[in-house]
């Protein structure tokens, strides 16, 4: 797995997550060549991504409410955390829970990790991917206005 890019521009995300000096980190987790991509994967990914957060004092698997029964990857302080490599109908719910967070006043920025196109062809079907994640955003910019980074691996 490595590092393919990153989307920086939804509402100035790129800035928020360098303001906290953690963009250089968080980029770093996805530079992982003995993670191969291939179908099944997901685990594995999931597994490196975990230890990553935990190593740096990330909660896991945060809940946004006590009776929604929703969560998010991680959070730390102002900042969310999401990685989806499962079903693309998954991502916008993972917008939608950044959004929420942002709303309440208990994140000022979130990243969202997905694979691109192509890596998403190789784990399975209809696995979410960047390039779809990005149009989104910029398609509802104005209704999801939690600045998010969008990081791109393969």
């Amino acid at each position: 797995m490595k590092l393919a890019y990153t989307y920086e521009e939804h509402h100035s995300s790129g800035a928020e997550w360098e303001k906290r000096e953690l963009k250089e980190w968080l980029t770093d987790v996805f530079e992982a060549p003995a993670i191969a991509i291939a179908k099944g994967s997901t685990s594995e990914i999931r597994k490196h991504v975990e230890a990553e957060f935990l190593n740096e004092g990330w909660a896991l698997n945060v809940q946004l409410d006590r009776t929604s029964g929703l969560n998010v990857f991680a959070m730390q302080d102002d900042l969310a955390f999401q990685l989806q490599t499962g079903n693309m109908s998954r991502a916008p719910y993972d917008l939608l829970k950044f959004q929420y967070l942002f709303q309440s006043g208990r994140i000022e920025a979130a990243a969202l990790a997905v694979p691109t196109k192509e890596a998403a062809k190789v784990i399975g079907d209809n696995i979410a991917n960047s390039e779809r994640i990005i149009k989104e955003l910029e398609l509802f910019d104005r209704v999801i206005t939690v600045p998010i980074l969008v990081v791109a691996f393969e």
